[in-house]
């Protein structure tokens, strides 16, 4: 479902972002890799997702790909927060750092990013990414191109 064609015009980011919350919250990259948007503020974002065996590579664990989206997600819409409604973004760099392995059972994980600084041209963000218990299993830091729509 296109979520974003059903948003009034004029929203500021932070106000995009609680509106898509509220109509549903997950972008379509959710739909695929089974994670949704579940907390946003100004300059912050988190994302919560269960890995499962549809992300598995072939050495059997996680794919490295399920942990970068759920971090650049969470990267992208903290800038996304700190939007007007004429600005839009896109990820320029993700540095991944991978902690620890991931499989199936390692359960809820939770992707919080916060913007360090933003700019008019170019944003600088940080994220992780922890298990239930607080457990970090990868970070990321990440540089946005900032643009007029």
């Amino acid at each position: 479902m296109d979520l974003v064609g059903q948003l009034p015009p004029g929203l500021t980011g932070l106000e995009q972002l609680r509106k898509l919350m509220e109509l549903g919250g997950r972008p379509p990259i959710g739909e695929t890799m089974d994670f949704d948007l579940v907390d946003v503020g100004d300059g912050f974002a988190a994302f919560e997702g269960r890995p499962s065996l549809r992300v598995y590579n072939p050495i059997g664990m996680v794919h490295g790909g399920f942990a970068a989206a759920l971090l650049d997600s969470a990267c992208g819409c903290a800038v996304h927060s700190r939007l007007s409604p004429t600005q839009a973004y896109t990820t320029l760099e993700l540095k991944t750092a991978y902690h620890k392995a991931i499989v199936a059972e390692t359960g809820l994980m939770r992707a919080e990013g916060r913007v360090i600084t933003i700019g008019r041209r170019v944003a600088f963000t940080e994220a992780t990414l922890k298990d239930a218990a607080g457990k970090l299993y990868a970070s990321a830091t990440s540089t946005l191109l900032v643009m007029e729509r």
